[in-house]
């Protein structure tokens, strides 16, 4: 179990890190939107690749924000009910959640999203406004990060849950 304990170990640090420089990241975008009305209403000046690099912005950190989210249980859950379940009844929810649920999710969105994304990347994708950031293929490219990101720390979920039912069945 040890090369176990170091792969949930390494994705957890992985996206604790990841969810950490995100965080910046919402600092950043809330200085730029700030930036944004300033401009536009104190000084009649409008930035359209200003207000698209809020709009990127907020698409990375939700999207790959979603990992993090997860590894901190800030995701909807009926909690009326789970909180009362036992230790182990709540590690099977959340095995089986993952596994049914939550990497098909993901294998889809991958999946589903990969033609759509190779497409905005061959074509270099830009943006349709006049100033805008000639990037579009870059903020797609979220979309399987996304998956890759959230699954990874569905599977270090999923593992560690079953370490916790192994850890009861031994008892």
């Amino acid at each position: 179990m040890p090369h176990l304990d170091r792969l949930i170990h390494g994705i957890d640090v992985f996206t604790n890190l990841s969810g950490r420089l995100l965080s910046w990241l919402s600092l950043v975008m809330m200085i730029l939107l700030s930036l944004v009305v300033i401009l536009r209403y104190g000084f009649e000046i409008g930035s359209v690749a200003l207000q698209e690099s809020v709009t990127y912005l907020h698409g990375t950190i939700f999207m790959l924000g979603a990992a993090y989210t997860l590894q901190e249980g800030g995701h909807v859950r009926v909690d009326i009910f789970y909180r009362r379940f036992s230790r182990r009844t709540q590690a099977w929810i959340n095995s089986l959640g993952g596994i049914i649920f939550l990497l098909p999710l993901c294998a889809y969105i991958f999946f589903i999203s990969w033609e759509f994304v190779s497409q905005s990347w061959l074509i270099r994708e830009i943006s349709t406004e006049p100033g805008g950031i000639p990037a579009v293929f870059i903020l797609k490219t979220l979309i399987p990060l996304l998956a890759i990101n959230l699954g990874l720390q569905g599977l270090a979920e999923i593992l560690r849950n079953a370490q916790i039912l192994v850890a009861e069945d031994a008892k």
